[in-house]
């Protein structure tokens, strides 16, 4: 039993330490800004449960499917450094709020075109390539069913974490005022432009040794 708890606890930190719901949330709000209140909740929820699917499936088959395709998970970390890059210039040069405000009647209209549930919050902000990695990882190393019940409980903890701090974003953003939030807003792009370069480098780093 303390085996297992021990197991669950170190799995809980590195899920947190990858996934980082305090700094998904803001960026979570940043980009929804403009959206309805019911609509905010809905891609939340959303991302985490698309999140959570992809997590799973790569946590249980991730292995055998990369060996199978002839995917290294080098590939993965280039490519959403890339997506999140672009996201991270949208970010800080504001190009974002300018195409909402010429869309705005579009965007009521039709609100899905502004979801963000699928992209880029559940891939590549919560279930990225180092999450993906992770989940692959800690499960590999499981020894039995109660092993990789614990992780992956640690891993739903995570999530339902996330989640949280996804719907408690938006009202704490909008109490700083618009200003400050334009301002955290760019600096979040610049930090998550790093990340995404981060990204490519680990990529590159584990592709060409």
């Amino acid at each position: 039993m303390t085996e297992l708890l021990s197991l669950f606890t170190s799995s809980l930190v590195t899920f947190l330490l990858v996934i980082d719901p305090p700094g998904c949330a803001p960026i979570f709000a940043s980009l929804t800004r403009e959206a309805a209140p019911a609509h905010r909740r809905s891609m939340a929820a959303r991302a985490v449960v698309i999140a959570a699917a992809i997590l799973l499936f790569f946590a249980a088959f991730g292995e055998e499917l990369l060996e199978a395709l002839g995917i290294d998970l080098a590939s993965f970390r280039i490519a959403g450094g890339i997506m999140l890059f672009l996201i991270a210039l949208e970010m800080v040069f504001e190009k974002r709020t300018q195409r909402r405000e010429t869309r705005a009647q579009e965007i009521n209209e039709t609100p899905e075109i502004e979801d963000i549930s699928v992209f880029p919050m559940a891939i590549p902000m919560i279930a990225g390539p180092g999450s993906i990695a992770t989940a692959m990882l800690l499960t590999g190393r499981s020894e039995g069913i109660e092993q990789s019940l614990a992780v992956l409980a640690a891993l739903l903890v995570t999530l339902l974490l996330t989640l949280a701090a996804l719907l408690a974003a938006g009202p704490l953003m909008r109490a700083l005022g618009t200003r400050v939030e334009a301002m955290i807003t760019r600096i979040l792009g610049v930090i998550l432009a790093a990340l995404a370069a981060q990204f490519v480098i680990d990529g590159l780093r584990a592709s060409f040794p």
